[in-house]
């Protein structure tokens, strides 16, 4: 199925106007890099970590959060399309789209560990302290052995019963899965047992807001500050990186 295809069933089958929404507050915008086309974003003893796509342009990031400026970075080859990333035990790791290539790094000096390979394609990375977790663009998540990458489970995402399909960057927050779904303005909040849709986030307004004219500058790209318990959204070539508070 083709991404576009899946797009137009998503609309039709899993964005009703009727839908629950998590209301959220605006807390605090910063600068972001508008040449960045991220992909995976995490937030990590002060720092940003980013993870940015485009074959040529791939790069691994550690950002600065008050600027936005890139304090040290790593490109990939030009091969590879850049994908999700998360942390393990003092590594980074991230993934490509279509290569089936995913990279371990030390996060303190950026020198590449390990090279692992999976099947499918490569959207969005987390962890839940336990196991890695990804999406792949369909309406699958995988959960994987953090040591040797082997797929131990998954779960289907469904809201009222139906698939939620093109799931991308992801983020484990007190016990769920947030994921943007590309294309949308939306986010969801997945139980990762049951594979459920609890609720939206819906940021629409905040889309809006950032004044966004290029095709492919679309929400993604979700990192959460567990110390101080903040929340941070942005896009792909967006120029804002924004903190929101959710109401639950």
């Amino acid at each position: 199925m083709s991404r576009f295809l899946a797009l137009a069933l998503f609309v039709a089958f899993a964005l009703s106007p009727a839908q629950a929404e998590t209301h959220w507050t605006l807390v605090k915008s910063y600068p972001h890099d508008n040449r960045a086309f991220t992909q995976g974003l995490i937030f990590l003893e002060g720092m940003l970590y980013e993870s940015t796509g485009q074959r040529g342009r791939s790069q691994i990031r550690e950002v600065r959060l008050k600027d936005g400026k890139v304090l040290r970075s790593i490109s990939l080859d030009k091969a590879y399309f850049g994908e999700g990333m998360t942390n393990w035990d003092g590594d980074l790791i991230s993934f490509t789209w279509r290569a089936r290539t995913g990279f371990r790094w030390d996060r303190k000096s950026f020198a590449h560990k390990a090279t692992w390979s999976y099947s499918g394609e490569g959207w969005g990375l987390t962890q839940d302290g336990k196991r890695l977790i990804m999406s792949d663009g369909t309406d699958q998540i995988r959960f994987l052995d953090p040591v040797n990458y082997q797929e131990t489970g998954h779960i289907k995402v469904t809201w009222q019963g139906q698939p939620v399909r093109l799931l991308n960057e992801l983020e484990y927050v007190k016990g769920e899965i947030l994921a943007n779904v590309w294309m949308t303005n939306r986010i969801a909040r997945i139980d990762p047992k049951s594979g459920a849709v609890i609720d939206w986030i819906d940021l629409s307004s905040l889309a809006k807001r950032t004044k966004l004219s290029h095709y492919d500058a679309v929400l993604n790209g979700i990192a959460y500050d567990a110390v101080r318990d903040r929340l941070f959204v942005t896009g792909k070539l967006w120029p804002k990186l924004y903190e929101i508070q959710l109401k639950r």
